[in-house]
């Protein structure tokens, strides 16, 4: 409200309803209404013109900064009279979120007696992992699914990346408009997030299982045949579905390991290890 008011009457109206835009929520009577109403009849009732008329459209305004509803306003022009209680109606089509009106109860200015959100439009809040951000970009495509509803999906775009990083989860936050025309999609639901960042151009891609990540270094072992593998420095780049591209290293068609490979490691490893201490050993 932006007025000190009175609620006169609630309508059969309460958290979880849905409205449309114009729908009765509550009468409300209110001093300053009443006097800007008082005025403003006054001056459309006079057949005067010139000054009382500027005067008139700025009574008006008072209604209109008061934020009486249209209705109201239109129906004092109509009639004439001054109304002792005025309907106050919903602003637009949605889901009352929010119910704080009570008959016989005083509002001051700034409370908010009714909330009702729009929700044909909804946002899905969906954490990133780190690494990925730099494949997201504004209006790439996202697929969503909700957990309580299995094999149906919803469709939207990036419209926001937030330029922060979590510092616990290491992941940062993108917004994602999706249609909500049945509002099956409610508030705070759960919902998983497949973003589309590949390029439709093929690349060379293996498990990543067959690569050997020490954070500093990336390989793969290339099988040389007659049991001979060759550790192999490989350059990274995108991974989904349980594969990862490699851009640099390797070259299509090469057979390499893709499993077991950190036996042959730890083999090698063991291998060095000995041929350090019979080196070592052969020294005075």
């Amino acid at each position: 409200m932006r007025a000190e008011s009175w609620v006169q009457k609630v309508t059969n109206v309460t958290t979880g309803t849905r409205v449309t835009k114009g729908q009765p929520l509550m009468e409300i009577y209110s001093p300053a209404v009443s006097s800007a109403a008082a005025e403003y009849v006054a001056t459309i009732s006079s057949k005067t013109t010139g000054g009382q008329g500027l005067y008139g459209r700025g009574s008006r305004q008072r209604l209109v900064n008061l934020d009486v509803p249209d209705a109201a306003i239109a129906a004092m022009e109509k009639t004439g009279s001054i109304p002792i209680a005025i309907d106050w109606l919903a602003p637009r089509d949605g889901i009352v979120l929010e119910r704080n009106a009570i008959e016989g109860m005083r509002a001051q200015p700034g409370d908010v007696l009714f909330g009702v959100a729009d929700s044909s439009v909804v946002w899905a809040m969906i954490d990133v992992a780190e690494r990925d951000l730099g494949s997201l970009a504004l209006g790439q495509p996202v697929m969503v699914k909700a957990r309580s509803f299995p094999g149906r999906e919803f469709s939207g775009n990036i419209s926001v990346v937030y330029p922060q990083v979590n510092r616990e989860t290491r992941t940062a936050r993108v917004r994602v408009e999706l249609a909500n025309a049945d509002s099956v999609l409610l508030p705070d639901l759960y919902v998983d997030a497949a973003i589309e960042t590949g390029s439709p151009q093929p690349v060379l891609a293996v498990p990543e299982s067959a690569v050997l990540d020490t954070g500093s270094r990336q390989a793969v072992f290339v099988d040389k045949g007659q049991g001979r593998f060759e550790p192999r420095d490989v350059k990274l780049g995108h991974r989904g579905g349980g594969y990862v591209e490699i851009r640099e290293g390797i070259s299509e068609g090469e057979p390499i390991v893709v499993s077991a490979n950190f036996l042959i490691d730890a083999e090698s490893n063991l291998k060095a290890a000995l041929k350090g201490f019979s080196d070592a050993g052969a020294q005075p």
